[in-house]
């Protein structure tokens, strides 16, 4: 997904990347390039009057079937590019818009993560079940979202977004294996060493995450969203005052970045 703020689209050189790697990935024959990309993209956001407060996503298929079944070798027609731009202030993966003060509720899934060796979390795509089926078990317990573990029972991502908690003054986030590398998790990495907060990408325990001081997700729909419960445990702080830092620090760099609508 992309983000409109004040006339430009942040991040969309990064988005590109990962559009363009992914497909490589998959194997497309043919892959839109950049400059056609971003052309629907502008094309889309001017026609609608989309200035901000604007959320995209940029689907990539391999096009028209001459007939049923999956091989590749079917799609003959050449890629389809869907753009699909709505008016969407920050919010969370629930439809709720974001006020930085509240914050979401998350239960543990049972539902476990995919590994690299089943399908590789850097390939963003839409093969999503298992994340959808752990959004399920949020809804029936009436949580915000889902907390997903990876194989080896280590904290991996909640079934839409990135994870972070803070634990004694340090940021830690799990490695990039069994989750998606997102774009946004990225920058509040830059942005918390930058501000000093130190940073550590490892193996995270569930344990760990009960008993942390603050927690919050990333993520392009709602940027950092506090978590204030998990498993009925309570963070120390519903909104601590680290994540409160990393937000405004965030927002500061998407009034100062991006790329203009052209």
């Amino acid at each position: 997904g992309l983000r409109v703020y004040d006339g430009k689209v942040f991040a969309l050189e990064e988005h590109l990347d990962r559009l363009i790697d992914s497909a490589k990935a998959l194997a497309f024959e043919e892959i839109p390039t950049r400059a056609e990309v971003k052309k629907a993209l502008f094309e889309t956001l001017k026609a609608n009057g989309m200035r901000d407060e604007t959320h995209v996503r940029l689907t990539l298929t391999r096009g028209e079937k001459v007939t049923s079944g999956m091989s590749p070798s079917n799609n003959q027609s050449g890629p389809c590019l869907i753009v699909l731009a709505e008016w969407k202030p920050l919010m969370d993966s629930s439809g709720k818009a974001v006020g930085f003060s509240k914050p979401q509720t998350l239960i543990t899934s049972t539902i476990r993560r995919n590994t690299p060796s089943c399908l590789d979390s850097k390939i963003h795509h839409n093969n999503l079940l298992n994340n959808i089926l752990a959004k399920v078990e949020a809804n029936v317990a009436g949580a915000d979202d889902a907390l997903m573990l990876d194989m080896q029972g280590f904290v991996s991502e909640t079934n839409a977004t990135n994870f972070f908690c803070i634990r004694k003054g340090k940021l830690l986030t799990p490695h990039a294996d069994a989750c998606l590398p997102g774009i946004t998790r990225g920058i509040v990495i830059e942005v918390a060493k930058e501000l000093g907060i130190p940073v550590e990408e490892r193996n995270v325990s569930i344990s760990e995450v009960y008993s942390a001081c603050e927690a919050f997700t990333t993520g392009t729909m709602g940027a950092l969203v506090p978590v204030g419960q998990i498993d009925g445990r309570s963070m120390t702080h519903g909104v601590g005052p680290l994540t409160t830092k990393l937000q405004a620090a965030y927002q500061a760099r998407t009034k100062t970045q991006g790329v203009p609508i052209e």
